[in-house]
């Protein structure tokens, strides 16, 4: 039969070494879930700003459409405004005052897509700096430290199984 202290020593030496494989494998188990997690919040996020990004390039397209066809709208209407007062023999400062409103509502469309499409981007900024915050806070919530093999605690118990097996094979 084997000694008590052999037997003591050989059960803490069993428990400490289960005890720091299971924190090995437990922290290695965590670190892949928390790279996983990680590459998907970055895949994610890289979505999210591309499609604001491509949100962001087609209303630039449809203001640029906007203004374009306000612009050939107003050149019709100013040339059909110079040949319908030609044709009427009308002439001189209320034709100019005529083409000078038409050119003024033009401006004025424009300055207002102009206007709206900077409202546009000073929005989106701020959702994107919003997403880059909730990147950055989701990031920090599944990287969290992980915590190491606690050795000490694992000989700690192993001296404690090691002494109450002796003292009862005793």
């Amino acid at each position: 039969m084997c000694e008590p202290t052999t037997i003591a020593i050989a059960l803490g030496a069993a428990q400490a070494g289960t005890t720091v494989i299971g924190q090995q494998q437990q922290a290695k188990t965590q670190a892949e879930a928390q790279r996983r997690a990680s590459a998907a919040e970055r895949q994610r996020y890289l979505h999210e700003v591309s499609s604001m990004r491509i949100q962001q390039g087609q209303e630039q397209v449809a203001a640029a459409q906007k203004m374009s066809e306000s612009a050939r709208k107003a050149m019709e209407a100013r040339a059909t405004a110079r040949v319908s007062a030609g044709e009427s023999g009308v002439a001189g400062l209320s034709v100019d005052a005529l083409i000078n409103d038409l050119t003024r509502k033009e401006a004025e469309y424009s300055f207002n897509v102009q206007k709206q499409t900077q409202m546009s981007d000073v929005n989106r900024q701020l959702q994107l700096r919003d997403s880059g915050l909730g990147f950055t806070n989701n990031m920090l919530r599944i990287n969290k430290p992980i915590e190491q093999p606690n050795y000490l605690g694992a000989a700690l118990g192993a001296a404690q199984t090691g002494l109450s097996t002796y003292s009862a094979l005793k």
